[in-house]
């Protein structure tokens, strides 16, 4: 197969195009997938989970988030603008004290933070917060 010059830059072109524009699409079609994935597709409320993280972070490299949520079972935490969107699962047993959970996370840059437990009851709900991140800390 012979391929003219005009037919390989536009071959390369093309490829160039799709190597930078469908990761965003793959990206944002994880979050909606993963959230789905833990839910199993059940409403999600908005009472019963307190997710505190800074405002404005000076460096992405470490934020750090604490999640709360009396009754929970399992705790997910997802940075909605990285790459890989899932930062965190915490489970909790039937003897936990508490379901409380704290960490230091890397965001690519100004982002969602979003935070969902799953109750005893089945229920589910969720928090998230908005963090400004001024030195990005996943490649940014």
């Amino acid at each position: 197969m012979n391929f003219t010059r005009r037919e390989t830059l536009g071959l390369g072109l093309a490829a160039g195009a799709a190597a930078v524009f469908l990761p965003y699409r793959a990206f944002a079609a994880t979050s909606a997938d993963r959230i789905a994935a833990f839910t199993g597709g059940a409403a999600i409320g908005s009472a019963g989970v307190t997710l505190t993280a800074p405002e404005i972070a000076e460096n992405g490299n470490t934020v750090p988030i604490s999640v709360d949520a009396p009754g929970a079972t399992e705790i997910l935490v997802l940075a909605m603008g990285n790459p890989s969107p899932d930062v965190a699962t915490f489970k909790f047993g039937p003897l936990a004290g508490s379901q409380v959970a704290s960490t230091r996370i890397r965001l690519a840059g100004t982002q969602d933070v979003v935070a969902i437990a799953k109750m005893a009851d089945g229920s589910f709900a969720q928090a998230s917060s908005t963090v400004k991140v001024t030195i990005g800390g996943c490649g940014g």
